[in-house]
């Protein structure tokens, strides 16, 4: 059982090229020897019909004599591989060739029918001819004295020719399967040239700890179509790469803040001893705590959204990755701003009512979520006063009208932020020193959980002018006025 499962083993180590060039010589083997027995058959069958269309003109020309009772003797036929005879109903021989014989008919009398042209092989002993003889027969004569005309010729021209051929196929089909095996071996070889260049480059990519890129052949073909694609799917793994080694380094680096903090104050007040502040340090410490807390939570929440994106999380709200099914649902976005901004003090946050319900499909906590963290980041940062609005399929100063969306903005008069940095601030742990204070509580990863919470209820959230400060706006599928209450 061992001898099998190697030659099973050893099968692949032909390698895709000769694999090919197998598949293809044994396909046109076989196509040729196919093509080989049909030509034979046809050509058989050419040259056997050849014959006996000769045969038969032959006998209607010696019919037509018989007929006229002008029947020569011996019969004027070429001599050499044809023989004739003239037989009455008796079977005796009335006429025939020079080289026939004169008493002893080509056919058996049981064999010839008088009445009807017909033909059939007999053997060339009979005759006096090599190999086997076709013998056709042709009635003729009169009511009263009927006769049939016999032709007998041999088939070793026939023979011959066939066989020649076949030689001819014999010899030129394995030299043609040769020469076309080489061939198909350079052709292939050809071929998947470029796919080895890719494996070659592939192989030099993974042993560099850079990125790097395929070539690319010239021909636009599958192959050049499946470098481009390699190239990007290498990119964007690259560009992956680049942002967890950037979200690890600056992960590191936040964890290390309030770490040091804690750190440095346990390493204080154990020098200090007895004269230590024991409840101003633990404060500080759960201070710190907390911030270690709900970087934590931000972290994960992160990392939960990328994979919900990873696995289709930008189709219909449904499902994020570590938290099983979400409570998806309709969501009324006006009671969901007044009791988000009612845990804020009320003098610097102010909501405008709205002229009505303004209803959306998504996860309550979530959208609960993204209104906390632009109120929180308007509130750290404004001078006197933020404004909350929920407005409906009507545009915004800065927008077109989309009749099937609501909107949601937040306003600040604070320093607001340069029109080049407002894409960058949905960047992960991204704080501008120079347009926005650096509080002690951020980690500047609050645009970016909603951005990621945003795009999961197929929103689009972007910054713009206010004035003095900045509004943030978020646009949300709508959805019907609901009867019912979004509580129930």
């Amino acid at each position: 059982m061992s001898r099998p499962a190697g030659r099973a083993r050893g099968l692949p180590a032909l390698g895709l090229r000769g694999r090919l060039t197998l598949v293809s010589v044994l396909g046109l083997a076989v196509g040729l020897a196919v093509g080989g027995l049909a030509l034979l058959g046809a050509l058989g069958h050419v040259l056997q019909r050849s014959v006996d269309d000769e045969a038969f003109r032959t006998a209607d020309a010696v019919a037509l004599l018989a007929a006229e009772d002008a029947l020569p003797d011996p019969l004027p036929v070429a001599a050499g591989q044809v023989r004739v005879q003239v037989v009455d109903a008796r079977g005796r021989v009335r006429a025939a060739s020079i080289d026939a014989d004169r008493l002893v008919p080509m056919l058996p009398a049981d064999r010839i029918d008088h009445d009807t042209r017909q033909r059939t092989f007999v053997r060339g002993e009979r005759l006096g001819l090599p190999g086997r003889v076709r013998v056709v027969s042709v009635p003729t004569g009169t009511p009263s004295e009927p006769l049939t005309v016999l032709v007998g010729r041999s088939m070793t021209d026939v023979t011959r020719s066939a066989q020649v051929v076949q030689l001819v196929l014999l010899a030129g089909i394995p030299l043609l399967v040769v020469v076309i095996g080489g061939v198909t071996w350079r052709v292939v070889g050809a071929t998947l040239r470029p796919v080895e260049a890719l494996r070659s480059g592939a192989e030099e990519i993974t042993g560099r700890a850079g990125g790097g890129r395929l070539p690319v052949p010239a021909s636009h073909d599958e192959i050049h179509r499946l470098a481009v694609t390699l190239n990007d799917m290498l990119a964007r793994l690259e560009a992956a790469r680049a942002r967890q080694r950037a979200f690890l380094a600056d992960a590191a680096h936040e964890l290390r803040s309030p770490l040091t903090n804690m750190r440095t104050e346990l390493e204080v007040a154990g020098r200090l001893g007895e004269r230590t502040d024991w409840p101003v340090v633990a404060g500080d410490l759960l201070a710190d705590t907390e911030r270690l807390s709900r970087l934590v939570d931000d972290l994960l929440l992160l990392a939960r959204l990328d994979e919900a994106g990873n696995t289709g999380g930008t189709g219909a709200p449904g499902r994020v990755a570590g938290r099983g099914r979400r409570a998806t649902g309709p969501v009324e976005l006006t009671a969901l701003t007044r009791a988000v901004a009612a845990r804020f003090p009320s003098p610097p946050v102010r909501v405008v009512p709205a002229s009505g319900p303004r209803w959306t499909v998504g996860d309550p906590d979530e959208l609960h979520r993204v209104l906390t963290n632009l109120i929180d980041n308007a509130v750290r940062h404004c001078r006197s006063t933020v404004v909350v609005e929920v407005i409906g399929p009507d545009p915004a100063p800065d927008v077109t009208s989309d009749p099937d969306t609501h909107l949601v903005t937040v306003t600040d008069d604070g320093p607001g932020i340069p029109p080049a940095d407002r894409e960058r601030v949905f960047d992960r742990f991204t704080r501008l020193d120079d347009a926005r204070d650096r509080d002690a509580g951020g980690a500047g990863l609050g645009l970016a959980i909603v951005r990621e919470l945003v795009r999961l209820h197929h929103g689009t959230v972007w910054l713009a002018d206010a004035g003095p400060g900045l509004r943030v706006s978020v646009r949300l599928p709508a959805l019907p006025d609901q009867e019912t209450d979004p509580e129930s």
